[in-house]
C-alpha cells in the first residue's frame, strides 16, 4: 500500500473552483458509433464553483479528458459550461449517454453531451437542452440522485426528505414519498432496477421500484449514523447492499442481504469520517474518500484494504466514480482538485508472487532429492 507512481502527480490537476461533483462519460456518449468507445473513455464531467457569493469563483460543469496509457488528466477542462449564479452540486451521467443532470440549489437541470472533432482530436462538451425538467423545478436542493442501470428510472432524493422516482424520460412519476427520511442523504438502485435503497436520516429504506413501495428498513445500531449506499454490482447471485456507517471509532462499512434485507456484519476501515463512496462496475472494488483527502481502495469481498492514497486531495473528497471498466477512479475535492487513480492488478501481483514460491520449492526438492540420490550411491 502506498502513493503509487511517480506518474500520480500527472493524473491529479487543480481546476480553480471547489468540486462537489465527479462523473465519468459513458462510452456512447456523443458518439452515434458506440464501438469508437477508445476515443471517449477518457472524459469525465466535474460540477463545482463558488455558489451565489461575489466571491469571483464562477459555477460550472467542467469536462476533462484523461488519457488511460500516459495516466494524464487534461491540464485545463476540455470544455466549460457556466450555470450562472447557481452553484452544481450532484450529477448523475445517463448510462446510455444521452446527457447528465445537475442538481442545483433550487432545482434540476438537463445537459446534453456534445461531440467536438478538430484536427483530428476528439473530445466532449456538454450543452443545455431544449429539455426543462417541469416536475424538478423549485423543489429545493437535491442531494442525490440516480439512474438505473437500464437508463428509465430517475431517482432523486432531497434535503426536505423528499423521494421521488420517475420514468425516463417521460418524467410521468412512480414514486413521491416524504416520510421516508426528514433529509434524503444518497441513493441507489440495485443492478436489476427492483430496488432503490435511501440513506439520510434515521434507518435506511429499501423500496421496490416496480410497485413503488417501502418493503424494508435497514435499522442503525448502537450510535451509528449513515452516509452513502450502494449495490454490489456484478452478475453473481449473492447481491448484497454495503452502507457506510459513522461511529466514535470512525468510518465502517456495513454488508446487508438483499433477500432478508439483514445485517451480514461490517467492517471498521478508517478513523476519520466517510466523506464519499462508490463501488466499481465489476464488484470487485470498493473506493472511499475521507474528510482529510485519503482514499482507500478495498476488496469488496474481504472488504481488506488494498491501496491507500494519503492526501490524494488537501481538502475532503466530495465524489468518487470507477471508470467503466473498472481500471481508473476519478475523485474530486473541496480543495478544486480531481485526480484520477489506476487500479493495480493485484492478481497479476499474486499470481507472481506464487510462481516464485513455486520456483523455490522446486529447487529445493530438486536439490534435497539430488542430495539424498547421491548419499544412497
Amino acid at each position: 500500500m502506498g502513493n503509487g507512481d511517480k506518474n500520480d502527480e500527472e493524473s491529479s490537476k487543480k481546476y480553480g473552483v471547489p468540486l462537489y461533483g465527479a462523473a465519468w462519460a459513458p462510452l456512447a456518449a456523443g458518439d452515434s458509433d458506440s464501438t469508437a468507445s477508445s476515443k471517449v473513455n477518457g472524459h469525465v464531467v466535474l460540477a463545482g464553483g463558488g455558489g451565489e457569493g461575489r466571491s469571483g469563483i464562477p459555477n460550472a460543469l467542467l469536462v476533462s479528458a484523461f488519457d488511460f496509457d500516459s495516466n494524464f488528466l487534461s491540464d485545463q477542462p476540455v470544455a466549460k459550461l457556466g450555470t450562472g449564479s447557481d452553484l452544481p452540486y450532484r450529477i448523475a451521467v445517463h448510462p446510455g449517454g444521452e446527457g447528465v443532470i445537475c442538481s442545483l440549489p433550487k432545482s434540476c437541470r438537463w445537459y446534453e453531451w456534445e461531440e467536438n472533432t478538430n484536427e483530428d482530436k476528439h473530445s466532449l462538451s456538454l450543452k443545455s437542452s431544449d429539455k426543462v425538467l417541469q416536475q424538478l423545478e423549485d423543489v429545493g436542493q437535491q442531494l442525490a440522485m440516480t439512474f438505473n442501470h437500464e437508463g428509465n428510472l430517475l431517482a432523486v432524493g432531497g434535503e426536505d426528505g423528499k423521494l421521488r422516482i420517475y420514468k425516463w424520460p417521460s418524467m410521468e412519476t412512480t414514486l413521491d414519498e416524504s416520510s421516508g427520511h426528514s433529509s434524503v442523504k444518497d441513493l441507489d438502485f440495485s443492478p436489476d432496477g427492483m430496488f432503490l435503497v435511501s440513506v439520510g436520516s434515521g434507518p435506511g429504506r429499501i423500496w421496490n421500484a416496480t410497485s413503488s413501495t417501502s418493503i424494508a428498513s435497514l435499522p442503525k445500531e448502537n450510535d451509528e449514523v449513515f452516509g452513502f449506499c450502494r449495490f454490489s454490482r456484478g452478475t453473481d447471485a449473492d447481491q448484497v447492499l454495503y452502507v457506510t456507517a459513522m461511529r466514535d471509532k470512525g468510518g465502517s462499512i456495513v454488508k446487508w442481504n438483499t433477500s432478508s434485507w439483514k445485517r451480514m456484519g461490517s467492517r471498521h476501515v478508517v478513523r476519520d469520517p466517510v466523506s464519499a463512496f462508490n463501488v466499481s462496475p465489476d464488484g470487485k472494488l470498493l473506493a472511499v474518500g475521507t474528510i482529510q483527502g485519503d482514499i482507500l481502495i478495498l476488496s469488496s469481498t474481504s472488504m481488506q484494504v488494498q491501496t491507500i492514497v494519503k492526501k490524494a486531495h488537501l481538502g475532503l473528497v466530495t465524489a468518487l466514480a470507477f471508470s467503466q471498466d473498472s481500471r481508473a477512479l476519478i475523485s474530486a475535492s473541496l480543495d478544486s482538485s480531481a485526480r484520477v487513480t489506476l487500479i493495480k492488478d493485484k492478481k497479476k501481483k499474486g499470481l507472481n508472487l506464487w510462481i516464485i514460491l513455486f520456483v523455490i520449492v522446486l529447487a529445493v526438492a530438486v536439490y534435497y532429492y539430488a542430495k539424498n540420490k547421491g548419499h544412497l550411491l
